[in-house]
C-alpha cells in the first residue's frame, strides 16, 4: 500500500470517528454542564438553547461556550515493509462546550443526550419565568425562531448600562425600551438627550400597533428644548448650588474670593436672573468675566421669572421628561443643564420617589477624565447617584458608544447590561472586566451582531439572552447625514 492509499484510508477512518461522536452532556452539580458534539452538522451554538435527555428525564439548558477540541481517538496497527507493524494515532476533532441549566430537577447526570431545543420548548419555559412583575416585550430571541422576548420591568430598579458602536441600532433600541416602560409601568423617566434622538417619543408612527394604548401613554411625555419643540429649556441663577454657580464663571472660592462673595450676594438679590448678566454694572469684574467666557450668551438662561427645568423636576407633572440637550449651543452649556438636573434629583432624594434617569452619550456627562469644571461636578453627582441612588429610588440607564470613556465608579455600579454590536476588542474587555456577570462567550459574539441585535443580561433578564429588538411605536428623532454623495455619478 503506497502513501496516498494509506492517507486516504486514514482520512476516511478519521471522518467515520468524528461523525460518530455522540452529543453527550455531563453535570456534577445539577446547575451547569459540559458537553461534547460532532463538528459535522453541528447544530449547537453559543447562546443557543439545548435539551439534555436521559432516563431520568429532560432539562433545558443554554450553551455559554463552544470550542474546537482535538483528542486521540484510537491507535491503529499498520504493517510497514521491513519494519513489521507500527502504530498510527488518529486525532479526532470535535466540539466541546459548557453551559448552564435553565430548567431541571437540580440533580447531577452523566452522558445525557443533547439536542437543540425547539422554539415551543423555550417559549414554554419563558412563560413560567414571568412572575408578577410587568414584562416589557422588546422583540424576539435571536437563537429561538419566533419566540418573543420581554425584559423584567422590576430589573430597572438597578442601574443599567447600554452600549453599542455607531450603526448598531442602539438609539432605536433604547427608544423601544423607553416606549415599553411608558406602556407597561408607572415609573417616571427623565432623559438627558444630547442628540435630540428622543424628542419625538410622543409622536406615533402610522400603522403602529397598540395605537390607543400608546397614545394614552405618550400624553405623559413632555419635551424641554430651545429648538422649535415643546416648552423652553431654561435655567435660573437660583436653580444652581453655589459650586455650580462658581463653576460657570470659573471662580475659585479662595483665589477669587471677592468675586465669589459678590456672586453669592447678587444671586441672592436677583434669584430669577441669569448668571450671564448677573452684574448690575456692565464694567463690574463679574460682568466682564461672563462676557469673556461667553456665558452671557448662553440661551438657556431664563431672562424672566418664568419656569425652568428645575420647576419641572420639582412638580413632577410629566411622566416622561425629555431634556433636549442637543438644542443647546455648546458642551459646557449641556454640562450645566445635565449637572443641574442630576443635582436637583439628588437634593430631592429624601422624597424616595422612583425615577429612571436616562443619560445618553454618558461618556460626555460622566467621563473618566472630566475636562471642564461643570463636567467634573456633573460626574461627581453621577457617581453619587450610582453609588447611593438606588436606596432613594434614583435609577440610572447609561447609554454610550465608548464604555472605556465612562467613569469607572459609575459603570461599576451597573447590574444590567444591554450590549449591541462592538467591533473594538478593547471595549469588550472593559465591559467584561467591570460587568463580570455577563458570560464571556456571549460577550465575544458582540462583534458579529447584526443591526438591532443585542445581549441582555442582569436583573432585567431571566437569563443572559441574545435578542433582536422589534419595531418602535414612535418616531426616532435626530437623523443620519444623507448618503446621496455615494450614489453613482453620471460620466461627463
Amino acid at each position: 500500500m503506497d502513501v496516498d492509499d494509506r492517507l486516504g484510508e486514514f482520512r476516511t477512518l478519521r471522518q467515520r470517528i468524528e461523525t460518530s461522536i455522540l452529543p453527550l452532556a455531563t453535570s456534577v452539580d445539577g446547575r451547569s454542564f459540559t458537553f461534547q458534539a460532532s463538528l459535522h452538522d453541528l447544530a449547537l451554538q453559543v447562546g443557543g438553547y439545548v435539551v439534555l435527555e436521559d432516563d431520568a428525564g429532560s432539562r433545558l439548558g443554554q450553551v455559554l461556550s463552544l470550542d474546537l477540541a482535538v483528542e486521540e481517538a484510537t491507535a491503529l496497527e499498520q504493517p510497514v515493509e521491513g519494519a513489521g507493524k507500527t502504530h498510527s494515532r488518529v486525532l479526532a476533532r470535535l466540539a466541546r462546550g459548557a453551559g448552564t441549566i435553565l430548567d431541571g430537577d437540580g440533580r447531577p447526570f452523566h452522558d445525557a443526550l443533547a439536542r437543540p431545543a425547539r422554539p415551543d420548548e423555550v417559549r414554554a419555559w419563558l412563560a413560567g419565568t414571568a412572575g408578577d412583575r410587568a414584562q416589557l416585550p422588546i422583540g424576539q430571541l435571536a437563537l429561538a425562531e419566533g419566540v418573543d422576548y420581554a425584559l423584567d420591568a422590576g430589573g430597572f430598579g438597578r442601574h443599567t448600562f447600554m452600549c453599542g458602536q455607531s450603526g448598531s441600532g442602539k438609539t432605536y433600541s433604547l427608544g423601544v425600551v423607553l416606549e415599553r416602560l411608558l406602556l407597561e409601568t408607572g415609573l417616571r423617566i427623565i432623559v438627558l438627550d444630547p442628540n435630540s434622538d428622543y424628542v419625538r417619543l410622543a409622536e406615533q408612527r402610522d400603522g403602529a400597533g397598540d395605537a390607543a394604548r400608546y397614545s394614552q401613554a405618550a400624553a405623559g411625555v413632555a419635551v424641554r428644548s430651545l429648538a422649535d419643540r415643546g416648552e423652553p429649556l431654561h435655567l435660573r441663577a437660583r436653580d444652581l448650588d453655589a459650586d455650580q454657580q462658581a463653576a460657570v464663571l470659573r471662580l475659585d472660592p479662595i483665589a477669587d474670593r471677592e468675586e465669589y462673595a459678590e456672586l453669592a450676594r447678587l444671586v441672592a438679590a436677583q434669584p430669577h436672573g441669569s448668571l450671564g448678566a448677573i452684574g448690575i454694572d456692565e464694567t463690574s469684574p463679574l460682568a466682564v468675566r461672563a462676557r469673556n467666557l461667553g456665558v452671557d450668551g448662553w440661551r438657556t438662561w431664563s431672562r424672566t421669572s418664568g419656569a425652568s427645568i428645575v420647576d419641572d423636576l420639582e412638580r413632577g407633572d410629566a411622566r416622561c421628561l425629555i431634556v433636549d440637550l442637543g438644542s443647546l449651543d455648546g458642551r459646557e452649556e449641556q454640562a450645566l443643564v445635565a449637572g443641574a438636573v442630576l443635582r436637583r434629583l439628588w437634593n430631592a432624594r429624601a422624597r424616595r420617589e422612583p425615577v429612571l434617569v436616562v443619560i445618553d452619550e454618558a461618556h460626555n456627562v460622566c467621563p473618566g477624565i472630566p475636562d471642564y469644571d461643570l463636567v467634573a461636578l456633573a460626574t461627581e453627582d453621577a457617581i453619587r447617584i450610582a453609588g447611593e441612588g438606588r436606596k432613594f429610588g434614583i435609577y440610572l440607564l447609561l447609554s454610550t458608544q465608548r464604555p472605556d470613556k465612562v467613569h469607572i465608579n459609575v459603570l461599576s455600579q451597573c447590574d444590567n447590561l444591554m450590549l449591541m454590536r462592538m467591533n473594538s476588542a478593547a471595549d469588550l474587555v472593559v465591559v467584561g472586566d467591570v460587568l463580570s456577570f455577563a458570560p464571556p462567550g456571549l460577550l465575544a459574539r458582540a462583534t458579529t451582531f447584526r443591526q438591532g441585535e443585542a445581549l441582555v443580561a442582569g436583573k432585567i433578564s431571566s437569563h443572559p439572552a441574545l435578542v433582536r429588538f422589534g419595531a418602535r411605536y414612535s418616531h426616532e428623532g435626530g437623523g443620519d447625514v444623507p448618503a446621496t454623495w455615494a450614489a453613482r455619478q453620471p460620466r461627463t
